[in-house]
């Protein structure tokens, strides 16, 4: 028989059930458990079938069966108060921001980003960076930022994974039915659907917006699939991360150049530019641009403008997460645009070239270069990025290069179970969610009974198993193996057995299969018959990354051999569902990154709000969270030159601590079979990390020290039609001019360092003379340096004192003179330095000058 054509039937919604569709196209679902049980509780199984997509559920569910719920009072009531409560949470107007900020409601922070994770309805992200974009946007709307946010529609996403019966990842890319998803098309204020276009070489490409509603906050998406484009240009947003580097560099102009245009034609006019890692960095030269272009601005000034504007987020310490194209696809993409900009293609490409590199455009150098304010991800990673781009500011220490940190968080509504949600209803205060942020309401854990939450716990583990399961039996059956293969997944996993997830990308950093190492060991502590112990993992490789494919290959290997088999699980297709049920389920947490090369790592943070366990390498936010009595640690702060070495170190720990304190504490039981000491160490877990590693604090962070200072900035600049960029960028270019004529006359003679003797806790008064030239002495600070000293005489552990202007000594020169107390005994270095200085300078290091005495 034929199929002659395609009659699509979508349910009417009953009248009094019509705001389902409302909440349905507002992500605020999917924070928010008693919405998702509206939809769950008509139709449990389709729901399940269509994959929790409340969308598509409205389109396909029984006319029937919505009509039942209207004579179902307590269904009804429920529906009133979950309709309620979503309609004030839209409407009001006593939120966070607006309590702090009154005055900066008028302001707007735009947030660019190459991916997001949002949820698993819409799988447009591949990982870590994503889900910390979804989750950034979930807490600014939950806080009443004025925010919105910027990317690219991946009609395709990142992948779908299959691990075939041999092990090896296969990678299968569909396209997204837009109709089913909880995304409409941009209007303008004239009602019509929102485009804009960017030019190529040779072309002009176009693309249509998308919007996303996430509570209060909105995302547009671009999305080339228009019939204006060629087929190559339709598909040029079709996948996150696809193709070569012409169609990285394409996604990337247009996430960066596009975005500041689709802003423009919807007429959101930002005050903050917030580039969150380094894809969406030409989103500075459109600034630009345009204020050269529109506003007759010289580059110095709107770079000055630019920069005062915008924020910059790098979250990778790791080559591949940074951009670099190569300069002639530069000349490429952007042979006019210098030009543009008024300046010359030296002057242009200085922007993304790393000191000593001539060949590579870098696109986190740009950001940096174009960004006021910048940090990493993590304490630790923070200063491996000033480590890293140290070169960006040469003559600076490392200490001092303009990077600090703000570290990650999580969405806890996101993750966190509804039974542990439905446990701190009960025991913590009545606000507690709306005040995440605040650590003191978490020192109420202690008050939930071990035993609940020992019982709550063992049920989220058992409904993961039973979850794995099903996802087993389906891997085994796509890849035709036997019934009796198939049936003996239902012995697999133990609920009793102590537990350990590894979920997340399978980078080869990341070490998935370091557990491994000692395979006669593992083995034997999985199957230890009185305290056994079982292994899930789950995660995808970049479909490039061939080392991390074999790393795939390997443990699916070891899952098949004796004594593993059962005892280690490989699943495929992770992803946002997979996550959460894993999060929510195991008892102890693994990551083993190779430090420090972990910039975050937000998975463990959401383990802990749920009562599992980290047992983590020292990296990321883990240094921080990591207090003694949360979890466990893998290793120290040993820095290694050598992999091999640091391999066999933290796998020997692994085992170690395994074998005798992670088992050990989780059979240790009492007369009611509850693990109470292993119980004290989830409460401590969720009591001392949950606020300090959520998004609301992160949040509030960056709108505390990044946004209202940058909103502020901005309000000076564009107060007397951009006056204070002109004189703060005339003042630059000055001291840029005469910094040569800076410098310090060095009282140290022969080649001898000065020496001088004193006593622990005495001051000494030190001197030095600067000759400044046509410099002001008020354009500058002398600053004493000086710390212990450390191999081939430099200055370890620096400390810094600003020293005074003593006396002028002829034209020019200056005296300075500090004072100096050493409170230990010990052998000191010192030296002098001369920085710019401006009342308004965002960071006295920015324009990278410092001059040191000449040796």
């Amino acid at each position: 028989m034929y199929l002659l054509g395609k009659i699509k039937v979508t349910a009417v919604i009953p009248q009094k059930l019509n705001r389902l569709n409302d909440i349905a196209y507002n992500l605020w679902w999917s924070w928010n458990s008693d919405a998702i049980d509206l939809y769950r509780e008509i139709d449990l199984a389709l729901w399940e079938k269509l994959n929790k997509n409340p969308v598509r559920f409205l389109q396909e569910v029984s006319q029937k069966k919505l009509e039942q719920k209207l004579n179902d009072s307590d269904y009804m009531q429920r529906y009133e108060e979950v309709v309620a409560s979503f309609d004030r949470y839209l409407s009001e107007k006593d939120t966070w921001f607006n309590k702090n900020y009154p005055d900066k409601k008028d302001n707007m922070i735009a947030y660019f980003s190459a991916e997001y994770g949002l949820n698993e309805v819409l799988p447009i992200y591949s990982g870590g960076l994503g889900v910390l974009s979804g989750d950034h946007c979930k807490s600014a709307s939950d806080l009443g930022i004025p925010f919105t946010a910027i990317g690219l529609f991946y009609k395709q996403g990142y992948f779908s994974q299959r691990i075939n019966y041999d092990g090896w990842q296969e990678t299968n890319f569909t396209d997204l039915n837009v109709s089913q998803l909880p995304i409409t098309p941009a209007l303008d204020k004239n009602g019509d659907r929102v485009m804009i276009n960017v030019e190529l070489p040779g072309r002009v490409v176009f693309a249509q917006i998308w919007q996303v509603k996430v509570g209060r906050v909105s995302i547009y998406f671009m999305d080339t699939d228009v019939e204006q484009n060629n087929d190559h240009d339709r598909s040029l947003t079709a996948r996150l991360y696809g193709g070569d580097q012409e169609t990285r560099i394409q996604q990337e102009i247009f996430l960066g150049i596009g975005g500041i245009r689709t802003l423009e034609a919807l007429g959101i006019k930002a005050t903050v530019y917030h580039m969150n890692e380094g894809h969406s960095s030409f989103m500075g030269l459109e600034l630009m641009r345009k204020l050269i272009q529109e506003h007759k601005i010289p580059f110095k000034q709107a770079k000055e403008i630019v920069s005062s504007s915008s924020i910059f987020t790098t979250h990778t310490p790791v080559p591949a997460g940074n951009d670099v194209f190569p300069i002639q696809m530069i000349d490429k993409y952007f042979g006019n645009f210098w030009g543009l900009l008024g300046i010359s293609r030296h002057e242009f490409l200085d922007l993304g070239l790393r000191v000593g590199e001539h060949q590579n455009f870098n696109m986190t150098v740009l950001a940096l270069n174009l960004s006021g304010r910048k940090n990493g991800v993590s304490e630790l990673h923070g200063a491996v990025s000033r480590n890293i781009f140290n070169n960006v500011w040469p003559g600076l220490p490392e200490e001092d290069v303009p990077i600090t940190h703000i570290t990650n968080g999580i969405h806890t509504l996101t993750w966190l179970s509804p039974s542990i949600k439905h446990i701190f209803d009960k025991y913590l205060d009545a606000d507690w969610k709306e005040t995440l942020y605040d650590r003191s309401i978490w020192d109420k854990v202690n008050n939930i009974p071990s035993d609940e939450l020992w019982k709550t716990h063992s049920v989220l583990k058992t409904k993961m198993i039973g979850y794995i399961r099903n996802k087993l039996k389906e891997q085994k059956i796509a890849n035709g193996e036997s019934a009796e293969s198939i049936k003996e997944v239902d012995s697999v996993l133990d609920s009793n057995a102590l537990t350990i997830g590894f979920a997340r990308r399978f980078a080869t950093y990341k070490r998935a299969n370091l557990i491994f190492r000692d395979v006669a060991r593992i083995l034997k502590i999985l199957n230890n018959p009185e305290m056994p112990v079982q292994i899930i993992f789950a995660g995808k490789a970049h479909p490039a990354d061939r080392p991390a494919h074999e790393i795939i290959k390997n443990i699916n290997d070891i899952a098949k051999q004796e004594g593993f088999k059962g005892k280690v699980i490989l699943l495929e297709n992770y992803n946002m569902t997979l996550a959460r049920i894993m999060v929510q389920g195991v008892d102890i947490w693994l990551n083993n990154p190779r430090r420090p090369l972990e910039a975050s790592g937000t998975s463990g943070q959401k383990v802990c709000i749920n009562g599992a366990i980290n047992f983590s390498i020292l990296d990321g936010w883990w240094c921080e969270g990591y207090n003694g009595k949360n979890g466990w640690a893998i290793g120290d702060d040993t820095y290694y030159d050598n992999e091999y070495n640091q391999d066999n170190a933290d796998s020997e720990s692994i085992y170690s601590i395994l074998e005798n304190e992670i088992i050990p504490t989780y059979y240790h039981r009492d007369e009611n079979g509850i693990p109470v000491k292993w119980v004290d160490v989830m409460k401590e877990s969720i009591k001392s990390l949950t606020a300090q590693y959520g998004t609301h604090r992160m949040v509030q962070e960056y709108n505390n020290r990044f946004y209202i200072p940058t909103m502020e900035r901005v309000s000076k600049i564009t107060a007397n039609k951009f006056s204070f960029a002109k004189e703060l960028a005339d003042w630059k270019a000055n001291i840029e001019k005469n910094w040569s004529q800076v410098q310090i006359i060095s009282d140290k003679s022969m080649n001898q360092l000065k020496e001088q003797e004193t006593k622990s806790g005495d001051t000494i008064k030190i001197t030095t003379s600067v000759y400044l030239g046509s410099i002001d002495p008020g354009m500058v600070k002398v600053e004493v340096y000086y710390g212990s000293i450390g191999r081939n005489n430099l200055i370890e552990n620096a400390e810094i004192i600003e020293m005074k202007l003593d006396s002028k000594l002829e034209y020019g020169l200056y005296r300075y003179t500090s004072d100096i107390t050493f409170s230990d005994g010990g052998e000191y270095g010192y030296t002098f330095r001369v920085v710019p200085f401006h009342p308004d300078l965002i960071n006295k290091f920015e324009m990278g000058l410092v001059r040191w005495v000449v040796q």
